[in-house]
């Protein structure tokens, strides 16, 4: 059964790799097709556990000439439950929907000045945001057609080194080892988004593809803990496989937080690694701060209701998901994020051994 559904899976990512009716990387930083990366044969992970996802390299095909539409616009066509990655650059706000990435999983943008490839795997839940700019050169993200743990390997169009989504690193070629600068993204659902930033704007399925953005790809995989397209290295079973977790990473160690821990709306306050750590969310929306300094001594309390804010603090400041303070004494002040992203645990559990859960 395993098998039929494995090969139903890949047929079903070769139809999708073929179909695409244009050139898939940017034309100005994309290596000649077929290239090897530098040092090819030295790569992070154990070599034999580096997948071949199927529709090979560019076969998922990025988004690097994004279009975007208004929140009117937009809200017909989305569900308030349909979740999308968030970013927010001084006054300008995009919505990047994940039913399109399922079918991309990364989009190249540059967003108010910053030049950011936002990447959802679907297959891992991971939806994290880092910066275009690498060893000083722009260059552009797409998807190598590899995988690790069943988790996206992007590969970078300047060296054509691959990096690691959830490992956040490049782990084969010129750049190995290298970390990417990361650009603080925000999944949370529609709904909330854009209750807090209605002038939004938000990408469209006018990608240039042709694919059927209606349907998910991958079946029951959402759901179904028992689905996994590949055996994982370390098969943690402390949490449901797919069960969503707020993931805090510091280097090879990571700490998870569960979406139950916060119920209709809560706040908590964590010590990992030595940092003080400030956790807001509530049943749709998790974020995370380093706290230190002046804000190191102020208490915090959920108080989303609708608008931008989402939480404030003892001294009548209210504070945005992107840890900014946008009103009260402290306006203008800024909290330090956490490295964090979504994930179903699985990944976690793989790709970080003895992963610290929050109970």
């Amino acid at each position: 059964m395993k098998k039929k559904i494995l090969t139903i899976v890949f047929s079903m990512l070769l139809i999708i790799s073929c179909s695409s009716s244009d050139a898939s990387a940017d034309q100005n930083n994309q290596l000649p097709s077929g290239g090897e990366p530098n040092n090819s044969n030295e790569w992070l992970y154990p070599i034999a556990e580096i997948r071949d996802g199927g529709p090979g390299k560019d076969g998922i095909p990025s988004i690097d000439a994004p279009n975007f539409t208004t929140a009117d616009q937009a809200s017909p066509v989305l569900s308030d439950d349909l979740l999308v990655i968030g970013i927010k650059v001084e006054n300008e706000t995009r919505a990047y929907p994940h039913y399109i990435l399922d079918w991309h999983e990364i989009v190249n943008d540059d967003v108010n000045g910053v030049e950011v490839a936002a990447s959802l795997c679907p297959l891992t839940g991971t939806s994290i945001g880092w910066s275009r700019i690498v060893n000083d050169n722009l260059t552009t993200f797409g998807v190598s057609g590899k995988l690790y743990n069943n988790n996206l390997i992007p590969y970078d169009r300047a060296t054509n080194s691959n990096w690691s989504q959830v490992g956040l690193q490049c782990i084969n070629g010129s750049l190995i080892g290298q970390r990417p600068d990361l650009v603080t993204v925000l999944e949370t659902t529609w709904g909330v988004w854009k209750t807090m930033y209605p002038n939004t704007k938000v990408m469209t399925s006018n990608t240039g593809f042709s694919r059927n953005y209606g349907v998910y790809p991958y079946g029951d995989y959402r759901t179904n803990n028992s689905y996994l397209i590949f055996p994982l290295t370390i098969n943690d079973n402390r949490i449901p496989a797919k069960e969503r977790v707020h993931s805090i990473i510091e280097d090879d160690k990571a700490k998870v937080y569960k979406f139950n821990t916060f119920g209709n709306g809560n706040t908590l306050r964590d010590v990992y690694q030595g940092k003080d750590i400030l956790l807001i969310g509530d049943n749709t929306t998790i974020v995370s701060f380093e706290l230190d300094g002046p804000s190191g001594s102020l208490d915090f309390e959920y108080d989303y209701n609708g608008s931008e804010g989402f939480f404030k603090d003892n001294e009548g400041t209210i504070w945005n998901v992107f840890g900014e303070a946008i009103s009260g004494p402290g306006q203008g002040n800024i909290l330090k994020p956490t490295a964090s992203f979504i994930a179903y645990w699985f990944s976690i559990g793989a790709f970080y051994p003895n992963a610290e859960i929050f109970e």
